[in-house]
């Protein structure tokens, strides 16, 4: 994991997932659920901001909530499987809308959606493949002082 910064955030790198400016004036940390209602609510205005200012930088970190939101552990883990396949952002948009449908059944549906192997998202999903990635996203959240979602951090504050 990488460092912290004096506040708690993890700097960003290049494992995360990034829309935006390479080299930005402003970056926006999101820590989020695909369950959530909110996130699915603030995708669209963060997603025009990023288009409407060339130098803004998005980046997403999963903050899954399975109490709250059951199957959106599963859904985060998901999408890290479409992001070994340069997926992701697809991937984030097709949870969100969907945050209701995270069965496994739904899950995979989702997965054939986005063109991933069928046989693949179901192994991805019953060994937990990308556990540790989605876990140490929670942990950076918990560290920068995320406690629900979606959390903002601009240019690591809070």
């Amino acid at each position: 994991m990488s460092a912290r910064a004096s506040n708690g955030l993890t700097p960003v790198a290049g494992s995360d997932h990034v829309l935006g400016a390479d080299e930005p004036q402003l970056t926006l940390v999101e820590y989020g659920d695909f369950g959530c209602p909110h996130c699915f609510a603030a995708k669209r205005p963060i997603e025009s901001l990023v288009r409407r200012f060339d130098r803004l930088r998005l980046v997403w970190r999963h903050f899954p909530d399975p109490e709250l939101h059951p199957g959106s552990d599963l859904a985060a883990e998901l999408s890290e499987l479409a992001a070994a396949h340069g997926r992701f952002w697809q991937a984030h948009a097709l949870l969100l809308a969907g945050r209701d449908r995270f069965s496994t059944e739904g899950l995979r549906k989702a997965a054939s959606g986005l063109q991933l192997g069928g046989s693949e998202a179901g192994a991805v999903l019953r060994d937990r493949t990308y556990r540790p990635r989605v876990e140490a996203d929670i942990a950076s959240g918990e560290a920068a002082g995320a406690q629900g979602t979606p959390s903002f951090f601009v240019d690591g504050h809070r």
